[in-house]
């Protein structure tokens, strides 16, 4: 997707979310699943991460759930109370592991453990005591404010109204946080009824759950018969990490705040289980799948958190989760198909990459026909043979995977496929890489290369030239009028209006915007280079630290090592890049050329717009939006594309649209173009 598709999926990927959200947290209600919900917002944080510029703070990914309902006073939680961001597979938890190592010491690392919790489908709640007396109870809200369900909730069994007179009651105010569910026997019970009634049945025992401790009346929730597992003692976490003793409470890893919570007579999950290393979160995570079935409540994965209380405080907040925890989703929806085919994709960089197609099928509400096979080991470790029947799935990513061969629904006409010898598109013996995974075409020259090479180089988030799309760029090849995306700069009139049917004025009007695109920022060039492994958020962190491509050129392969973010494999392959005597020739070509890359001072300005949120309309004449966007950013500031009462300002250019009415009308700063030169110079 181009960065302008980009921004479109994002909105619309933001509104069916918050459509959702606002049904399940605030109305007790279900359209879709929750793996289709899942797999909904795991591709809005993947866009996120790779286009932070279309990060608003109105994101679902930047906040927890729904509004307080009127009906309900509102209870101010005195700690935020935080979600989770999802892993679906091992790969995405050692990725989680991987990035939190990287904030840690060495002795931090060696201290670093976990304590896994099972993931009850239930509604989040917060219960406050006073004196040792249950005082008020309410729900998450949007993570700031909650809903007062203090009557509902001391129906609750489970809850107790009164705590035990110890030695952990040294406080007068006791906060937990916990879950309340409703087990699948309860919610058996109640579709029966409703069944006899005549009525509609309940969706699933989360949305049971979440309605009956929102009724006014606390007699209709003391008839459901709701349970609840506490999991998390809020008051003396943080005094805990200012103490030799722990605190009041001794507290110094998450495992004894349950031991804790037992101990003042709460009920807390006896499959709760402690893990040293990565390794038997895994093997519980197994036991968790084998378990599932035979528990009295519905789980859908489990919660990792980092044991080590002060290591968890450390490592922070990012967005609306704790880095110090995640939770570890069950596989998502899956559904069965064939495969009809299997296709080479011949990559950017070289890499062959087996697509399989598939008989299309609706996965989480979406047809899928096409599934990565990523490499050609791949397709042997699962035994695949061209016709046939596999299980595919989605597991909230947004290329998906075949997860399994089902070889006793074959009928004796699979084909075997073979890895073909030569490169489909320039019949170029093909080559392994280093590491002996990949199949690449090694041909620089490579027609269907240079093709994917020249569409990454002027793609939005690199250089961004309008009116050079795909057909342009392969006539222009065809005809031999560029080999490398430097000759685009040299291009002239009279060189496009040889191509048929290619009108004067478009060839002027594709010059000049050629023309115009020459200064870019560091950031952007590091990612129109196309390196392997090498993504708009990386290259923002090289940009970061090396501020100019003449250091990034000069820099040793141990320097990319130490960047957070960036792994052995990504480092091995800026490295190698810059060490390319053709990838050299290239960048002195494109500075003969005259692009001039703008020096990268993000660690080293004032944030003087920190925390403002701009919107931007109209055109600008100095500069391009999207020049205007990175501004913003330089300086701290935050993109949005709609107006709401969280903009603080509106950048007005030439044919302003209904943005500025909207401004307007709620009263929000306007900067015409000369007053926004001002704020940024």
């Amino acid at each position: 997707m181009n960065k302008n598709q980009v921004k479109q999926r994002i909105e619309k990927l933001k509104e069916l979310i918050n459509y959702h959200r606002h049904l399940y947290h605030v109305k007790d209600e279900q359209e879709i699943s929750d793996s289709a919900l899942d797999s909904l917002k795991k591709e809005l944080f993947d866009l996120e991460l790779l286009h932070p510029e279309f990060v608003t703070k109105d994101s679902p990914t930047q906040r927890i759930g729904g509004t307080p309902l009127k009906d309900f006073k509102k209870v101010k939680h005195s700690q935020r109370m935080l979600s989770f961001n999802d892993a679906f597979s091992k790969e995405d938890m050692n990725d989680w592991l991987e990035r939190i190592c990287k904030l840690l010491t060495e002795d931090e690392k060696k201290k670093v453990d976990f304590y896994c919790e099972l993931k009850i489908d239930g509604l989040a709640i917060e219960l406050i005591y006073e004196n040792g007396f249950f005082k008020t109870g309410a729900t998450r809200g949007d993570g700031f404010v909650g809903e007062d369900i203090t009557e509902n909730l001391k129906t609750v069994e489970a809850i107790p109204l009164s705590l035990p007179t110890t030695n952990y009651l040294l406080q007068n105010r006791l906060i937990v946080r916990g879950e309340v569910f409703i087990t699948k026997k309860e919610f058996a019970q109640m579709n029966k009824i409703q069944q006899e009634k005549g009525l509609p049945l309940y969706a699933n025992p989360r949305n049971v759950a979440a309605g009956s401790v929102r009724q006014l009346d606390s007699k209709i929730t003391a008839k459901r018969k709701l349970d609840s597992f506490i999991y998390d003692l809020v008051t003396p976490a943080r005094n805990a990490l200012h103490s030799d003793a722990g605190g009041d409470f001794g507290i110094f890893t998450h495992e004894q705040k349950h031991k804790i919570l037992k101990d003042l007579g709460f009920k807390t999950s006896s499959h709760n289980k402690y893990c040293k290393n990565i390794k038997e979160v895994f093997d519980f995570y197994e036991v968790c799948q084998k378990i599932r079935e035979k528990l009295e409540y519905e789980i859908d994965g489990m919660v990792v958190i980092i044991n080590n209380n002060e290591i968890f405080e450390k490592l922070g907040v990012v967005g609306k989760a704790p880095r110090g925890a995640v939770a570890f989703k069950f596989p998502q929806a899956q559904a069965v198909s064939k495969v009809l085919d299997i296709k080479i994709q011949v990559g950017r960089t070289g890499a062959m990459t087996p697509v399989a197609v598939l008989e299309p099928v609706q996965i989480t509400g979406i047809t899928v026909s096409r599934a990565t096979l990523h490499n050609e080991d791949e397709i042997k470790r699962l035994g695949l043979k061209i016709g046939d029947s596999v299980i595919v799935g989605r597991a909230g990513d947004v290329i998906p995977d075949i997860i399994k061969v089902l070889p006793e629904l074959r009928n004796g006409k699979e084909k075997f496929f073979h890895m073909p010898e030569f490169c489909p598109s320039c019949q170029t013996k093909l080559k392994k890489t280093e590491l002996g995974v990949v199949w690449i075409c090694p041909n620089n020259n490579c027609f269907a290369r240079k093709k994917r090479n020249f569409y990454h180089f002027v793609s939005k988030s690199a250089f961004d030239i309008d009116g050079l799309g795909p057909k342009i760029i392969d006539r222009l090849l065809e005809e031999g009028l560029i080999s490398d995306p430097a000759d685009l700069f040299e291009l002239k009139e009279g060189d496009l209006a040889l191509l048929e049917r290619f009108a004067e004025k478009s060839a002027e009007n594709l010059v000049n915007s050629i023309s115009h695109k020459k200064e870019i920022t560091l950031p952007r060039f590091i990612y129109a280079l196309g390196i392997r492994n090498v993504g708009y958020e990386t290259a923002i962190d090289l940009a970061s630290n090396f501020k100019t491509i003449e250091k990034l050129k000069d820099a040793k392969l141990e320097d990319f090592d130490q960047i957070l973010n960036i792994g052995p494999v990504v480092a091995v392959s800026i490295f190698e890049w810059f060490n390319k005597k053709d990838n050299i020739k290239f960048l002195d070509k494109l500075e003969k050329q005259g692009v001039k890359i703008k020096h990268y001072s993000l660690l080293t300005i004032n944030y003087s717009l920190a925390g403002k949120t701009f919107v931007l309309t109209g055109s600008l004449t100095s500069m391009s939006r999207d020049l205007a966007k990175d501004k913003i950013r330089e300086l701290g500031g935050n993109i949005s594309e709609s107006v709401s009462k969280k903009t603080d300002y509106l950048v007005a250019g030439s044919e302003a649209g209904s943005k500025l009415s909207k401004a307007q009308d709620l009263g929000i700063k306007i900067l015409n173009e000369d007053e926004f030169l001002k704020l940024i110079t």
